[in-house]
């Protein structure tokens, strides 16, 4: 099993935060054994437990025990993230919230948790939940408290003349000392000591709107992009259809032939054929597309190799390595850094 490993971005953001809050610098690294060069490269990877030990120095350097929600509330994950750019592009909450958790590893590998999905959501107990299934939770509830302010603040945030979705929250850990802080974070009833962490949210917003449906975001709809975009919308051929519908999908993962030949009003044999007297295959047309725009993210230089696999629709970076090695004989590292 490899390592469970953090972004340096949300490291970085975390380190911010407590400089903030009076933490020394160079200190607060060395606590956490973590090299100023660890935080700068965005394709910096900082092993979780690393994190843990950042966390937790950060919270006694600045003696606020309540810092992981003051972490949680802030608005790196929608301003910075390329998992929250993705998720705001999306029509609906519920397709935002099927965006971050396939994305959700892009910022943070939660240790102890695997394989499958972490987040969860559907009906329990006659209510609705959004729960975490990370194993071992109170070995760090510190991301308990992170995680669900995140998803209470920053929808808050975002949407502030909107009933708040979530009902209750629910933790697994005790009542830390620090419990009244709680009330600045969380507008409605916290649970501790529950069965679950997890919310208990209204059924009705996974169908709300996120006013951002069709956006275009982070060099996914650059100026490149939207060029593309607009040839393709113009080409005659079948081919051309294809990429055009594949284009504004392609970061979503959701690229199955019958998907678009029902966008394109065709069954899946009577695309296959259009493609064929072409000379194409619908494979071929995909891998092409997500060739070309992996060399627009990189040689732009305005996101990662990882956020760059994550783009062209792999949701495990080690592939889209081994694909690009094949379509172009070079690391996805090499190419950006030439």
């Amino acid at each position: 099993m490899s390592e469970a490993t953090v972004s340096s971005g949300y490291v970085a953001d975390l380190v911010d935060l407590a400089l903030s809050k009076g933490a020394a610098r160079a200190d607060l690294l060395t606590r956490a054994s973590i090299a100023e060069t660890d935080i700068v490269d965005p394709d910096n990877r900082v092993p979780f437990e690393r994190f843990k030990l950042l966390m937790r120095a950060a919270k006694a350097m600045c003696s606020e025990p309540a810092l992981p929600l003051y972490f949680g509330a802030r608005d790196w994950f929608l301003r910075a993230s390329i998992v929250g750019l993705i998720s705001g592009a999306s029509a609906t909450m519920g397709e935002a919230f099927a965006q971050m958790n396939r994305y959700a590893r892009l910022v943070i590998e939660v240790d102890g948790h695997e394989s499958g999905p972490r987040f969860t959501v559907g009906p329990r107990d006659g209510g609705v939940w959004i729960e975490d299934h990370r194993r071992n939770p109170n070995d760090f509830s510190e991301l308990t408290e992170s995680t669900w302010a995140r998803f209470v603040c920053n929808y808050a945030n975002s949407f502030p003349h909107r009933p708040h979705y979530v009902k209750a929250v629910h933790m697994t850990h005790s009542a830390p000392a620090h419990r009244a802080a709680y009330d600045q974070f969380f507008t409605m009833p916290v649970t501790f000591e529950s069965d679950r962490n997890a919310l208990l949210i209204d059924p009705s917003f996974l169908n709300e709107p996120t006013n951002n449906g069709n956006r275009y975001v982070f060099g996914v709809f650059s100026d490149r992009a939207e060029a593309l975009l607009k040839s393709l919308e113009a080409a005659k051929t079948t081919r051309g259809e294809v990429e055009a519908l594949l284009i504004p999908v392609l970061h979503t993962g959701d690229v199955s032939m019958d998907d678009i030949a029902t966008k394109l009003g065709v069954s899946r044999p009577t695309l296959y054929r259009k493609l064929k007297a072409e000379g194409v295959a619908y494979e071929d047309v995909l891998d092409d597309l997500r060739h070309r725009m992996a060399l627009h993210y990189l040689d732009g230089k305005k996101v990662s190799v990882n956020q760059t696999a994550y783009l062209v629709g792999f949701s495990d970076p080690s592939a889209f390595s081994r694909a690009f090695k094949r379509w172009t004989g070079l690391s996805p590292a090499m190419r950006r850094g030439s």
